[in-house]
């Protein structure tokens, strides 16, 4: 493991960091019973309260395919929880008064000045309209920009994505940016939250804002004074033994699956999902934004934008798919939890989180001064899996 490059929390027992024994074993036995029945290759879980390494495991199998038992410092695709990385870079250059949240995308990004939204005819046909405002840099971060993904529900408008092979590794932000902005939009600015590539737009403005290639930008404002050290938009040749891998087919659906290769570089650094990470990188992450903006004396952000990012900013702005769960609004990078009810899973007002399409997710929960990482590479078991990380970890709690 990579302790000597990747500080850890002081190891506690269950019991100092306020936890059952019994409740955090339990867990782990229903890890390793999803494993047994073959239906997660493995997983590592860490939980942090009050500062304290509660609890960090690894459980079952890196790669399915061969017998080496999964580590602790093991690398997996995160997917969308580079949206929050992504985020975190904007907010550095707002604290720089290099960009404002009502400044329109069209500022930094030309290519967006009349963009229109398309509105589609009982026959099929897509008429467009013009945008009755401006999308703006906060629309990108809180996905109220009009943009969606072609990888949702099938629409008329999500068809013309997936027509333009809007997703393609072998291009540059630039191009990304400059292809998206020939697509209409598939709602009015700032009227429903709708998931969508607005944070891959969000990388393009960190690079034009920044003049730097957001993977450098990564490695020198964010993941060296973190300590990331594992984490980036490649696992490098060295490294690629630690790299976790899916079953090659869904255990429940028989369906083949498809992850991203990330054994070499690629063109796009894509701000939307492009990351590779370890539990212990994520989970310094984490603790930056649990203890408001700084870690080790490293400060990234003040305590008034963390502020900012963790509160919501939809209001009365609708969902317009289950992404978003019960009982949430959305801040800038988050889902925010507004109230103890509603949603079906444990948890505190006040707690944000995020995860990846492979399964993996995180949690910050300031009331309880908890934040906890799932590395799992299981796409179609991603729900159920979370769903149980989340309410285990919530009932082990005993004090």
């Amino acid at each position: 493991m990579n302790m000597t490059r990747t500080r850890l929390p002081e190891r506690a027992s269950p019991q100092e960091a306020g936890f059952r024994p019994e409740g955090l074993a339990r867990l782990t036995a229903a890890f390793q019973e999803q494993i047994d029945r073959q239906r997660l290759p493995g997983v590592v879980a860490m939980v942090v309260r009050g500062g304290k390494l509660a609890y960090f495991e690894a459980l079952g199998r890196r790669d399915p395919a061969l017998p080496e038992p999964m580590q602790r410092d093991s690398i997996f695709r995160i997917y969308s929880m580079t949206k929050p990385v992504v985020s975190v870079a904007v907010m550095m250059l707002f604290e720089e008064g290099r960009l404002f949240l009502h400044d329109p995308v069209a500022k930094y990004l030309p290519e967006f000045k009349n963009v229109a939204v398309g509105v589609v005819r009982a026959d099929g046909q897509i008429d467009s309209v013009p945008a009755v405002r401006a999308m703006t840099v906060q629309d990108l971060l809180r996905h109220t920009s009009g943009l969606t993904y072609e990888i949702l529900a099938e629409a008329p408008i999500r068809k013309l994505y997936a027509r333009a092979k809007i997703y393609r590794r072998d291009w540059t932000n630039a191009e990304f940016s400059q292809a998206l902005a020939k697509l209409p939009l598939m709602y009015q600015p700032g009227t429903v939250w709708d998931y969508s590539r607005a944070t891959d737009v969000l990388g393009r403005l960190v690079e034009v804002v920044s003049g730097q290639p957001l993977r450098d930008f990564f490695s020198s404002r964010i993941f060296e004074p973190l300590r990331m050290l594992d984490t980036g938009f490649h696992v490098p040749a060295m490294s690629l033994g630690r790299l976790a891998e899916p079953f090659a087919n869904d255990p429940d659906t028989g369906a083949e699956v498809r992850v991203l290769d990330v054994r070499d570089p690629v063109a796009l650094d894509m701000g939307g999902g492009g990351l590779v990470s370890t539990a212990t990188d994520y989970a310094r992450f984490t603790q930056m934004l649990l203890n408001q903006g700084v870690l080790d004396g490293q400060r990234l952000l003040s305590r008034k934008t963390v502020e900012l990012m963790t509160s919501d900013h939809l209001g009365t702005i609708p969902s317009v798919n289950d992404l978003l769960p019960p009982g949430h609004g959305f801040g800038l990078g988050f889902a925010v939890r507004l109230q103890a009810g509603i949603t079906p899973v444990a948890g505190s007002a006040g707690a944000y989180f995020w995860g990846g399409m492979a399964g993996t997710t995180f949690w910050v929960d300031p009331a309880e001064d908890m934040h906890a990482v799932l590395m799992v590479q299981a796409p179609g078991q991603r729900d159920e899996v979370r769903a149980l990380f989340r309410n285990l970890v919530y009932g082990a709690i005993g004090d």
